[in-house]
């Protein structure tokens, strides 16, 4: 539309009238389309949208009123400014001439110089509206590619799994929540949701370089706390002061029935029992992620036994927050009712939304809306992972060998399995074992390390209260370590189409009487204790104890069957 030439629609049924307005508009430049009363002006309204209507108020078969009133609604988001030239001088005929869709009005006789100045005005309104919704459309269409990439990138993990539940209400378009899932490289099963402060994209940015983070290093088998200095020293870098992210971290660990738990400034995680239907919450401990510089954030996860259809409860404020009506906050003291409200463990999930919704009602949520569930299982129900890699090697190295020995500064302070399934997965024909070969370098690993270097007994392990136990005599062991060390030594040599891997791992202690576990199997040990090397084995083509029991040496070759594959029934 050009700014010197407008389109204007003139209604008018005196045809005098009509045909003065017509000069007057003409010798400004502008074009004119007449109409002698309200029918033929929708008629010509659907020929030709023009810019500016000028429309008489009183006219035969139809009244400008009507006319008006039709023309604004066909006219849907577009704007056409319509100026009501009109012998009415009352206030309340003037009124509804503003009420039907007018949008100015001028009395008969009207002032041409005024007339005029009236139309450039609208011209230009219309002009600025024109671009405003190019604009717009620009923008809606550069956010949804927007939101296509963050979607790539926030929910390209492992959220479809058979034990996992998750419900996602965003208060915009983007999300200021993030819920993440990741399964771990022994098999587990990692499991984030943030809360952002604030909502829609300046919340949601933050998720882009988060998820980056979680997936990466979880892939790679980095610990929790790990993760979580990662996440918190590229938050507290990146983002305003205002903004940080409150969030909940759960690892499950499916061979040993367990479930490490981190919080950090969103509402209680609860832990379900299913045996007893109880819920246990465990509340906040930590500041949200992106408040503390790096040197001063120390995560420090809890450790949970689980068992079998346990389950965890994550949830963002937007729940437990919510308002009705009344301006009642929905509160934890009504989430936990739904729990014992709901003996069926199966319809706790949805009965927490419906109540939610309910509780709300008309009044709408005012924040975004997420709960994460995840049900502990065997590891057949999952199956062993199948890591993805972006790299694009072919083949990789495959005549090598290469020796790590750590000393107790090192064991104290260095979990040196990520790097070494790092190394490892540059073997092209490893990779997509990463899942096996992770699970086979941990439980040797642990073993030379809690039992060789650390003196602990397996035993302590009987029940739950011993698994929590054991592992603070690992920590406190740990930290007060002054001797020993602890050998892997790795070979990886060609054969034919494939490969052969050799690990050994030897520790500075006195061994211990492996006789026992040879013939072992996973089901033979049901407890919480002896069932990593019986897996070990099945994963492994042989696996050997020196005489003193102080090194083992685990053989894998590849191209083989899959774990899946290899199970009785798989």
């Amino acid at each position: 539309m050009s700014s010197a030439s407008l389109t204007i629609l003139i209604a008018d049924d005196s045809s005098t009238d009509r045909h003065i307005l017509s000069a007057i508009v003409k010798q400004e430049g502008h074009q004119v389309i007449e109409a002698s009363n309200g029918m033929e002006a929708l008629d010509r309204f659907a020929e030709r949208v023009p810019d500016i209507i000028l429309m008489d108020a009183l006219m035969p078969q139809m009244d400008g009123l009507e006319a008006s009133r039709l023309i604004k609604q066909r006219a849907g988001d577009q704007f056409v400014p319509i100026i009501f030239l009109t012998s009415l001088q009352d206030a309340s005929s003037l009124a509804r001439c503003l009420e039907n869709g007018g949008d100015d009005f001028m009395s008969k006789p009207y002032n041409r110089l005024i007339l005029k100045a009236k139309i450039n005005a609208f011209g230009r309104m219309r002009r600025m509206h024109d671009q405003l919704q190019s604009h717009n459309r620009q923008m809606l269409l550069e956010q949804q590619v927007a939101k296509t990439v963050f979607d790539n990138v926030a929910h390209s993990g492992s959220l479809s799994l058979p034990n996992l539940r998750y419900s996602l209400s965003p208060l915009a378009v983007f999300n200021g929540d993030t819920v993440l899932a990741e399964r771990k490289p022994d098999g587990g099963l990692s499991l984030f949701l943030g809360d952002f402060t604030g909502h829609g994209l300046p919340a949601a940015i933050g998720a882009m370089p988060l998820a980056e983070i979680f997936y990466g290093m979880t892939q790679k088998g980095f610990a929790m706390e790990d993760v979580l200095r990662e996440i918190n020293a590229k938050l507290y870098t990146i983002l305003p002061t205002e903004v940080f992210c409150c969030a909940a971290m759960v690892d499950l660990d499916v061979t040993n029935k367990m479930a490490r738990i981190w919080v950090g400034g969103v509402p209680s995680v609860y832990l379900y029992r299913a045996d007893r239907g109880s819920i246990e919450a465990i509340e906040s401990s930590s500041l949200p992620l992106g408040v503390l510089p790096p040197r001063r954030f120390s995560p420090e996860p809890r450790d949970f036994p689980m068992a079998n259809d346990d389950r965890v409860f994550l949830w963002s404020d937007g729940i437990v927050e919510s308002h009705n009506a009344a301006g009642e906050l929905f509160g934890e003291q009504r989430l936990a009712a739904i729990f014992a409200q709901h003996p069926d463990p199966d319809t706790l999930f949805d009965a927490i939304l419906a109540a939610v919704e309910n509780f709300i009602g008309g009044s709408g949520h005012d924040d975004d809306i997420t709960l994460l569930s995840a049900t502990m299982v065997d590891m057949d129900v999952l199956g062993l992972p199948l890591l993805h890699s972006s790299k694009a090697s072919v083949g990789g190295p495959m005549d090598w060998k290469m020796r790590l020995e750590l000393g107790p500064q090192s064991l104290g302070v260095f979990n040196p399995l990520p790097l070494v399934l790092n190394i490892l997965t540059e073997v092209e024909g490893l990779r997509t074992l990463s899942g096996e070969l992770y699970t086979v370098l941990a439980e040797l690993f642990n073993n030379g390390l809690e039992h060789g270097v650390l003196g602990l007994d397996s035993a302590v392990k009987d029940d739950a209260l011993g698994f929590s136990h054991y592992y603070r005599m690992r920590e406190e062991r740990l930290a007060e370590l002054q001797q020993g060390h602890l050998c892997l030594d790795i070979l990886h040599r060609p054969i034919g189409d494939g490969g052969e891997l050799t690990l050994e791992i030897t520790d500075s202690g006195p061994g211990f009487d492996h006789s026992h576990q040879d013939m072992a199997s996973v089901t033979d040990n049901p407890g919480y204790s002896g069932r990593g090397l019986a897996l070990v084995r099945q994963l492994c083509d042989e696996l050997t104890f020196n005489p003193a029991g102080n090194s083992v040496r685990a053989t894998l070759r590849w191209p083989r069957p899959t774990w899946s594959e290899s199970q009785p029934n798989g």
